[in-house]
């Protein structure tokens, strides 16, 4: 009985990963076109290797937001990635949120679609982190009851999430 009840969670928690990953795809890489073709007209191709240097300085000034905004949209991500695959160790639950979100930085770079920074590849690394240490928290406050919830509070959000996003193409139309 535990087993029938366990599944569809475990697949609706992989459905939500795929669907995050395909907004954060179209967010990141895409940069929320529809007409896809516009993105060649881009020509944005750099590299900054130096962390919190450049990228994050407007006019003299440290812009924070979107470093703040890099480690927000990765938190999911973390959830996710513990949700899905518990007895991983700490190590091997990074790892795939580094190589994601560097992957993302190199297309952008190989597509000249944006520019690629060290201070994103950070920002979202420890994005996912928060988001394991966040899960981690719910588990031992709540047990394992949580991962229903965690589910429903995800369905609402990406139900939203994906709303705002099309309410914003629609008004940019």
């Amino acid at each position: 009985m535990k087993k029938a009840k366990k599944r569809p969670s475990k697949n609706l928690t992989r459905f939500l990963f795929i669907l995050y990953l395909i907004v954060l795809t179209w967010v990141i890489l895409f940069k929320m076109e529809l007409d896809f073709s516009l993105l060649k007209n881009m020509n944005d191709r750099s590299i900054n290797l130096i962390p919190f240097a450049e990228s994050v300085t407007i006019n003299g000034k440290a812009d924070i937001s979107e470093i703040l905004l890099n480690v927000i949209v990765f938190i999911p991500f973390g959830i996710y990635i513990s949700m899905l695959h518990k007895p991983w160790n700490f190590i091997q639950k990074i790892i795939p949120i580094f190589c994601v979100s560097l992957l993302y930085e190199v297309l952008q770079y190989a597509f000249a679609i944006g520019g690629s920074d060290i201070t994103d590849l950070i920002g979202n690394t420890l994005g996912g982190i928060i988001g394991m240490i966040l899960f981690f928290i719910l588990i031992r406050m709540f047990g394992k009851d949580i991962i229903w919830t965690i589910n429903l509070v995800a369905s609402i959000g990406t139900t939203v999430v994906i709303l705002f996003l099309g309410l914003l193409v629609y008004a940019n139309m």
